[in-house]
């Protein structure tokens, strides 16, 4: 392990003029960054058919306003997350909202497709508003608030996606598809106006330089993998073209991997990825990337299919996304709700309860999904399986690493949520795509297929819960790479 120069984290730390910060308000514009990011991650997915008619482009082109996203967001954010590292986390999160901000009102203007890709480029910056809100939590506040403030932080992520699945449908009936970047950019402002006004600046630095090679080797190999996953389905799995982005991504990852170990400053120490806390959260959180993405391309395509061919339920867009309610209501819940078991029993118990949860979630379509009872609990049991995994997944990192580490660790896990989300729905969409009746619509099997495929892959957090440490392993591993400060967790 490198070694580190950090200030010591004493929990709200008082400003310049003796004035310690305002918890409150810093959770409030933390949450409104977090969930503005996250809505724009999925809003526009139900919107494509619709923005690629007003462009006057195929839905495939159109495809490329989410893909140009994916891919901002997983080569950015642990390169800015190490810069929150560095210089501080508050002035890198001012840059990334305003360059949000930014990108959300050229979107809103687009004129041309081309436009709208690099407007969607821009909002993928703010893919470092998570690692970067967690650090400035992990410093700033008292540490009896610090789990339960994650937990909610790393809900809203999964609530923001969930918002934007279930609002795109209403927004562009009622309004225009220039309004589902309209309405997140108000909440950008107020987030960027209470981080400019209302916060101050994290103590917790981490000196060094960005690592050039590590950024540019990384990039290569992320922008490979995730235009192969994103593309796959248009050109074939077994085109020349897809295979060759995997390998070159495969290869270029490992490459990334030798750079790390032997430069000063990494991107990304590598060496945090053998601590069993971090890999194994690492792991839950690609498996409830895939399960979140999943599901918001099944269930919202189920619902819409007619009800004539006998296993659809005749749902608008609008009505569809709202059947998504009751999954967004339950991240809500159980998001401060692993925060506080993670705080009395560690992250292990909301990892696994998670894992059984969404597991479960899938389990019950697969078997059966003629009913609209059926669906509405599978929801139900998504959104609380999400909201308990992916907040205890951020507490079991900044448990397990030293604070002035906490941006890359975050960054990583959410680089590793992103790859997740977008295998997902890569693979659900592929496997509607491919069993389908003459007259195009999703045969029932696919349905059934795709919920089976994400029940498996539940199974596997399950499995990575299970392998996780336990509290008391935690703590002898942290205090072994200089973490003394576990959020009040008791043995």
């Amino acid at each position: 392990m490198s070694q580190t120069m950090e200030s010591p984290r004493t929990g709200s730390v008082p400003t310049a003029d003796g004035h310690r910060p305002n918890s409150t308000a810093i959770i409030v514009f933390l949450a409104l960054g977090g969930l503005s990011f996250a809505v724009l991650q999925s809003l526009v997915a139900p919107a494509l058919s619709t923005i690629g008619k007003d462009l006057q482009v195929s839905t495939s082109s159109a495809s490329w306003v989410l893909t140009a996203y994916l891919l901002s967001a997983s080569v950015l954010t642990p390169i800015l997350g190490r810069l929150g590292d560095m210089v501080g986390k508050r002035k890198v999160l001012i840059v990334v909202l305003a360059v949000l901000l930014a990108g959300a009102v050229l979107a809103a203007l687009a004129p041309n497709l081309t436009v709208l890709i690099i407007a969607r480029a821009l909002q993928g910056a703010a893919g470092a508003v998570m690692p970067l809100s967690i650090g400035i939590v992990r410093d700033e506040l008292p540490k009896e608030k610090v789990s339960v403030t994650i937990g909610l932080l790393s809900a809203i992520f999964g609530i923001g996606a969930g918002v934007g699945i279930v609002a795109a449908g209403p927004i562009v009936e009622h309004l225009s598809w220039h309004w589902l970047f309209w309405l997140p950019a108000v909440l950008v402002v107020i987030a960027l106006f209470g981080v400019v006004f209302g916060m101050p600046e994290s103590p917790v630095r981490k000196p060094g330089r960005l690592d050039l090679v590590g950024t540019g080797v990384l990039t290569v190999s992320l922008v490979s993998l995730l235009i192969a996953i994103s593309e796959g389905e248009t050109w074939g799995w077994g085109d020349g073209k897809t295979i060759g982005l995997l390998i070159l991504g495969a290869v270029a990852l490992v490459a990334f991997v030798f750079v790390e170990l032997r430069v000063k400053s990494p991107l990304i120490d590598v060496r945090l990825f053998t601590i069993r806390g971090v890999w194994t959260a690492h792991v839950v959180a690609l498996v409830f990337g895939f399960a979140m993405f999943g599901t918001f391309v099944l269930v919202p395509t189920l619902l819409q299919l007619p009800t004539a061919i006998g296993y659809g339920f005749g749902k608008s867009v609008s009505e569809a996304g709202l059947f998504l309610l009751p999954t967004v209501v339950m991240m809500v819940i159980a998001g401060p709700i692993a925060g506080m078991l993670v705080r009395r029993y560690g992250p292990k118990l909301p990892m696994l309860a998670g894992g059984i949860a969404v597991t479960a979630a899938f389990v019950l379509p697969a078997l059966a999904h003629g009913e609209m009872w059926q669906v509405v609990v599978s929801g139900i049991l998504t959104g609380i399986g999400i909201g308990l995994a992916l907040a205890a997944c951020s507490n079991a990192i900044i448990e397990s690493v030293p604070a002035a580490q906490t941006g890359e660790a975050i960054s990583a896990n959410t680089v590793v949520r992103t790859i997740g989300s977008s295998v997902g729905t890569a693979v659900i969409a592929a496997l509607i795509s491919s069993n389908t009746t003459a007259q195009g619509l999703p045969l029932d099997d696919a349905f059934t297929t795709g919920f089976w495929a994400c029940a498996g892959v539940g199974a596997l957090a399950i499995i990575g819960a299970l392998v996780a440490p336990s509290m008391r392993k935690r703590r002898q591993d942290a205090r072994a790479i200089g973490v003394d400060d576990l959020e009040g967790v008791t043995d």
